[in-house]
């Protein structure tokens, strides 16, 4: 499966070498940050780090509910979580393509999230 969407996205970047509409890179983005209506980002963070969304006291204990970290999953518990939403994880209707390109900028900003940490040590 994962060879498969490396394939697609191989097929998918000759086809569209000509960017001078829109970047891939702009593209993955775009659909990170507003697929269907809200963004990835509301829930997951800038990165795909995680978040937190809400929270709220419930006696004298804070309640936090978080959007999972989803920048350290492979291309095929990717794919299973955009599959049909669970719990509060809307369903989005993405296409096959789509789910390529979110992976793809995901990846990308596991990289560049681990570059920041390291060139920001002290």
């Amino acid at each position: 499966m994962h060879l498969i969407l490396s394939i697609l996205l191989l097929f998918i970047n000759d086809i569209c070498a000509d960017e001078s509409f829109i970047s891939n890179d702009e593209y993955a983005k775009m659909l990170y940050k507003n697929p269907r209506g809200i963004g990835c980002d509301k829930c997951h963070g800038e990165h795909g780090e995680g978040k937190e969304i809400s929270s709220y006291i419930s006696g004298n204990n804070k309640i936090s509910l978080i959007g999972p970290r989803i920048n350290n999953l492979s291309i095929k518990k990717f794919r299973k979580a955009l599959e049909k939403g669970k719990r509060l994880m809307p369903e989005y209707f993405l296409t096959d393509v789509e789910k390529v390109y979110l992976y793809y900028y995901l990846t990308k900003q596991k990289k560049k999230g681990a570059e920041f940490a390291k060139n920001n040590k002290k």
